[in-house]
């Protein structure tokens, strides 16, 4: 199942979180398809001097993924995974018609 995972992390923590990142990518059992580095103010209410990246992972499992989010919160992060569904393009309200039913 695919994940978005979102890292939120102060930007003093940004060597342990980027080496504890590079230990999560080679954990068993998940596979990191994409990483993207916010560099703005991700949403109001994000604290001054932090750091939000965003990753697409995709689990075999619960115990994977958090293997992973639980190794970015030792490493100083605050991490939430969202499931997300992958719709193909061009085929958005097919997809919504099967999921209505």
């Amino acid at each position: 199942m695919k994940f978005m995972v979102f890292t939120m992390y102060d930007a003093a923590k940004a060597a342990e979180v980027m080496q504890a990142s590079d230990k999560a990518a080679k954990m068993p059992g998940q596979k990191l398809l994409a990483v993207y580095a916010c560099l703005g103010r991700a949403f109001d209410g994000m604290p001054p001097n932090s750091l939000l990246g965003i990753g697409i992972r995709d689990a075999e499992s619960s115990e994977a993924l958090a293997s992973v989010l639980y190794t970015l919160t030792l490493a100083g992060a605050t991490s939430w995974a969202v499931p997300v569904l992958e719709v193909p393009v061009g085929s958005v309200a097919a997809e919504e018609k099967k999921l209505r039913k």
